[in-house]
């Protein structure tokens, strides 16, 4: 169904702009009458095809330090007093994706046409996800719009501060893994088949340990390429088996029961709710939609359903520290206690910025823990592998030798 954007005036006399999705101009008119708006003009958007839609959400991928330098510099601006739609085209050259320049671009124009940013953002989900939308709208409507996005660059920052410090502390066992892989890789198609050739002119009698690491060798030194299509449909199986409900379900109360790990996902989603809601509330967004918006970004199943649950329970009266304590296994015990207390306060948002200060902190500890409990586990592993790459390759030799003798 294509997209109509439309230009029409009010029995006022007031010009309106916007778009709607409907099958021809004359539905468009008709919708338009029944709000009393008269159609003047309109421009079509054809649906793009599905490799079209791909190609295009791959191209319009954009990093979070791009949307943390627009919203503060937009911030910035309008705080300075540059109107809105400047700000926007100014940051839009300035922008390093060239897709996200154009986005800006289109932004702008839909302001200039009489719409607000908050719809402008909504017709770039991927880019600007519902709490990006629903802050700017609640920003827009009570007349605080750069209070709110100077609390979303401070969000946007936090998070990708925490997510660089569990990236950083993980680059030395990652480093690690890679080096034992591609040494690994190397010692089957370079050193294995010279010392094949070499059993194989004695005719010395194989031990199986030996045989499979030759048999390795030999098939990845005619046949590499089929490692690497292996490794990316055992990559594409599990990223679509994983968007099945009851698997990923499956697999997040797996992860749940590792002792370490399980602390650390904890720490992890009860950080991005306490740092998400309290921004949401600070800008005044309502407590039930607050709760609708982070069930979207929580990795986790079963912390998503533990915020559509609470949800459900605040629609009834309930209070969030009441609504939560039935999830006292997913978050942890200082969670609830200081929701609570911010309860009692009156400052739920002010407390939940310092329980998300606190828990990031936890988070890079954990994950440092973390780091150093699995360098031993992969020298244990590395140790492993040599030895029976060792073992393997050296016993035809004693045998060879103890027949000379």
């Amino acid at each position: 169904m294509p997209r109509y954007y439309y230009l029409a005036k009010s029995q006022s006399g007031e010009t309106k702009s916007g778009s709607l999705d409907v099958k021809d101009e004359t539905e468009l008119a008709g919708n338009l009458r029944q709000n009393g708006l008269f159609l003047i003009s309109y421009e079509t958007e054809k649906e793009p095809s599905k490799l079209k839609k791909f190609s295009l959400s791959f191209n319009k991928k954009v990093s979070v330090s791009e949307k943390i330098f627009f919203i503060r510099n937009l911030q910035v601006m309008t705080s300075a007093g540059v109107s809105l739609p400047k700000a926007i085209g100014i940051l839009s050259t300035q922008a390093k994706n060239k897709n996200f320049g154009k986005i800006l671009v289109k932004i702008q124009k839909k302001i200039i046409d009489g719409g607000a940013l908050s719809d402008g953002l909504a017709d770039y989900p991927d880019i600007f996800p519902e709490i990006f939308q629903n802050m700017v709208k609640v920003g827009e409507e009570s007349g605080t719009l750069e209070q709110v996005l100077k609390s979303l660059s401070r969000q946007l920052e936090k998070q990708y501060d925490l997510k660089t410090k569990i990236t950083g502390a993980l680059i030395y066992p990652l480093v690690v893994v890679s080096a034992m892989i591609a040494i690994g890789f190397a010692m089957l198609i370079i050193v294995v088949p010279q010392l094949a050739a070499t059993f194989a002119e004695l005719e010395i009698s194989l031990p199986m340990t030996t045989k499979i690491v030759i048999g390795l060798g030999q098939f990845l030194n005619q046949r590499w390429y089929f490692l690497i299509l292996i490794i990316a449909c055992v990559f594409i199986f599990l990223k679509q088996i994983l968007k099945i409900k009851s698997v990923r379900k499956f697999f997040d109360k797996i992860i749940l029961k590792f002792p370490v790990v399980s602390k650390l996902i904890s720490e992890i989603n009860s950080a991005s709710f306490s740092r998400t809601l309290g921004s949401l509330m600070d800008s005044g967004v309502p407590l039930v939609r607050s709760l609708e918006i982070i069930s979207g970004t929580l990795s986790n199943v079963y912390f998503k359903e533990s915020m559509i649950d609470a949800a459900e329970k605040i629609k009834k009266g309930a209070k969030l520290s009441e609504a939560l304590k039935p999830y006292q296994n997913l978050y942890l015990p200082i969670v609830i206690q200081m929701v609570e207390v911010g309860e009692e306060t009156g400052e739920t948002s002010r407390i939940l910025d310092q329980l998300a200060i606190f828990l990031e902190e936890e988070v890079a500890n954990t994950t440092k823990n973390l780091a150093s409990l699995v360098e031993p586990l992969l020298m244990l592993a590395v140790g492993a592998a040599v030895g029976f790459f060792a073992i393997s390759m050296i016993q035809p030799m004693y045998s060879m030798l103890g027949a000379i003798e």
